[in-house]
Formats: C-alpha cells, structure tokens, sequence
C-alpha cells in the first residue's frame, strides 16, 4: 500500500484479525470518528490504536502503524470537508437491514466512546443544545431494539434516514468541538 493511498474498510478488517481486536469495522471507524470529533490528540506520532484503548497482540507492523496514521488524516480530512465527502464505515446498503442496523449500533457505540476517550470536561460543558441533542438523539438510537417493519422498503428508508442523521451529527460535533482547542499539529512543543 502506497503513501498516498486511501484507506477503506476492507484493510482494517484485515489489521482487526491478524491483531486480534474485540471490536467491528463499524465500531473501530466510530472510535476512530468520535476521538477526532472530541479534539483528541496523538502526542509525538501516538499510536491510533493506543488512542482508542485497543490492546492488539500481536503488534501492528510499521506498515500497519503508518496504514493507521493515514487513516486518523483521511479520516480528518473527510470530517471537515466541506464537499462532505464523510460517511460512516457501515455494512453495505445491499446487506440484510438487521445486519445495517446492527452496524450502525456498532458505529455509534463506538463514537460515542471515542468522543469519551479524546474529549474533556471543559470542552464538552460549552457544547452547544444542537450538539447535545444530537449526543442524546445518537444514545438513544444506539440504545434502541430495532422492530422491522414487513416491508423492507419501508425499513430500508427509515434505516438510511438515521445513517444520514449519524454521519451528519458526526460532522456537526466534530466542527464544534474539534477545533476548540486543537492546534494546527499534534505536535506538542
């Protein structure tokens, strides 16, 4: 894999098995996704995966580490787009709706502890209500027993109705939070 080349889904499934990590795809990119949106930060070229709590046995190659940094930039870059051209790493729209719902649950559990792990109190105590709403709006539906409708058309609508309210308070919380206080660089001076 080149310098340059774009990250997708199937190469982190790929570093989730041979590293051995407890979480999806959906939930590593909403990790991933929360922890930049709450303006955390890599130290001195810190690891994603030490960011994210994740213990991987065994070890990312260097090719893997540098894999994972140029997704953390991809990632960051697509959550500020203004073309937005972010969208969350969820199952395929040609799967079966239980299997789009679940990662979707998966997604947002995962965002909702990375924006945990790379926030703080100060930051998140001046949230605006609209960025509050949406936390409590995407709690809520991570907390929800989906009931599917006999019609999957109706079902597929509904599901892509909350997908697009994800990725779109994804991309309000991290224009209001992640740029509070982050500096131009992670690099601590």
């Amino acid at each position: 894999m080149s310098a340059n080349q774009t990250v997708d889904p199937e190469d982190i499934a790929e570093l989730i098995g041979r590293c051995k990590l407890s979480v999806t795809v959906s939930e590593f990119h909403g990790s991933l996704v929360g922890y930049l949106a709450a303006g955390g930060r890599f130290p001195h070229g810190g690891s994603v995966l030490d960011a994210l709590a994740l213990e991987p046995d065994p070890a990312p190659t260097a090719d893997e580490q540098g894999m994972l940094a140029r997704l953390r930039h991809q990632t960051d870059e697509w959550l500020a787009d203004p073309e937005m051209t972010f969208s969350p790493w969820l199952p395929d729209d040609e799967a079966p709706i239980p299997e789009r719902a679940e990662g979707l649950v998966e997604w947002i559990h995962g965002f909702l502890g990375g924006l945990g792990l790379g926030g703080s109190v100060e930051r998140n105590q001046g949230m605006s209500d609209d960025a509050k709403e949406v936390l409590r709006d995407m709690a809520s539906i991570a907390g929800t027993e989906f009931e599917f409708d006999a019609d999957d058309d109706v079902n597929d609508e509904s599901l892509t109705e909350l997908e697009e309210f994800v990725r779109a308070g994804a991309m309000m919380l991290h224009a209001e939070l992640s740029r509070a206080t982050r500096p131009a660089t992670d690099t601590l001076h």
